[in-house]
């Protein structure tokens, strides 16, 4: 039986790849900043004694200075997540307060009408939501309304009390991305959940229908041997038993390639997939138990699964017919068929022991593979 394994990210592996995003977005917003600030035609009407200049096309050198230094801080982020040398949490931790001291900056040399100041602090927020959530978002928000206020209280002259109401939309806008970004997460959250459980249940049926029924095989075929042994058939028990050591040794051969790949510990190993263009012609007429329903489409699912997995074949014909007092199950394909005849697939022959039926393979180099599975109706 074929294994998969859809992995899902996680709430660390979601950050680290936001932000590359995020960084970049920092990046464009320094550019666009100086620009902005350049080709602005009002002046900067922040803090008084600083006596700073500006107009159209001309710039502050002190406002030139805090923007270039936001510039190569957004670089520098760059630059250390393309070389991972921290970790997504703590580098989210210290560019969303350095995000949040930089802004202030902004908004000593460049408050005004046109102040690109509100833009970075909004990028703050909105950078701390994607990459922490509700509550880094409404700490960054608190900090940067407090920061703002405080810096409006102590410039305080002429007309700057207009500002006054800036911090109250920088606090919605906040609390706003917040709630967003916390709803964001967790629906990742329950996707991931989703996922997770899908997966579990998937490689549950997987094992269920494979190993369990190969236990139930094994101990069939055990008991068998047992009873061989206290008829004195020790040369009949012996082969059964070699034969049971070579099906085990298949087994476990499709067991430990299944949790190598689950573990990724070889992904370098191209992985065996099957055979897409193989066409079934699938006919069935029979009536029984539920129990014997269940046992002829199991093993049905059985032969699919090896022609798809080894047979290599084009087309392939399964038939299913009641024949008192049986149920044969015949199935035909035009791929490579058996190396060895004898060598039944250890998966179809437990359960053909186990539902106390025959099985008879034959290979035909012309014409492929032939199956033919006798179950008893009782």
């Amino acid at each position: 039986m074929r294994f998969t394994d859809s992995r899902d990210a996680s709430a660390a592996g979601t950050t680290f790849d936001l932000q590359p995003k995020v960084a970049r977005c920092r990046l464009i917003l320094s550019l666009i900043a100086i620009v902005a600030v350049y080709v602005d035609p009002t002046e900067p009407t922040g803090v008084p004694w600083l006596h700073l200049t500006g107009g159209e096309f001309a710039i502050d050198p002190y406002a030139l200075a805090v923007l270039s230094l936001h510039l190569t801080y957004s670089s520098c982020v760059c630059w250390v997540i393309a070389h991972q040398l921290l970790s997504p949490q703590r580098l989210a931790a210290i560019t969303a307060w350095i995000d949040v001291f930089l802004g202030a900056v902004v908004v000593i040399f460049t408050e005004g009408t046109s102040s690109p100041f509100w833009a970075f602090f909004v990028f703050a927020v909105v950078a701390a939501g994607a990459e922490g959530g509700f509550r880094r978002s409404m700490v960054v928000t608190t900090v940067s309304v407090g920061i703002y206020m405080s810096l409006i209280l102590v410039a305080w002259h002429g007309e700057t009390n207009v500002f006054i109401v800036r911090p109250v939309y920088l606090a919605v806008v906040g609390y706003l991305t917040a709630y967003l970004a916390q709803q964001r997460l967790n629906l990742e959250t329950q996707v991931h959940q989703l996922e997770t459980a899908k997966e579990r249940n998937r490689i549950a049926r997987a094992l269920h229908d494979g190993c369990v029924q190969t236990l139930g095989g094994i101990n069939l075929t055990l008991e068998t041997s047992q009873q061989l042994i206290c008829a004195g058939r020790a040369e009949e028990a012996l082969a059964s038993l070699v034969q049971l050591q070579s099906s085990i040794n298949r087994e476990h051969d499709e067991l430990r390639v299944y949790v190598r790949e689950l573990a990724d510990i070889e992904p370098g190993q191209p992985a065996r997939e099957y055979s897409a263009d193989t066409r079934f012609v699938v006919s069935a007429d029979f009536a029984g138990s539920g129990v014997l329903v269940d046992q002829v489409f199991q093993l049905v699912r059985e032969a699919v699964t090896n022609i798809r997995r080894h047979a290599r074949a084009r087309t392939a014909v399964v038939s299913i017919a009641g024949a008192a007092p049986h149920v044969l199950i015949t199935v035909d394909d035009d791929g490579v068929g058996f190396s060895d005849p004898r060598q039944v697939p250890w998966s179809i022959a437990s359960r053909v022991a186990d539902a106390g039926g025959t099985i008879r393979v034959s290979r035909d180099d012309a014409h492929g593979a032939h199956l033919k599975i006798a179950i008893p109706q009782a």
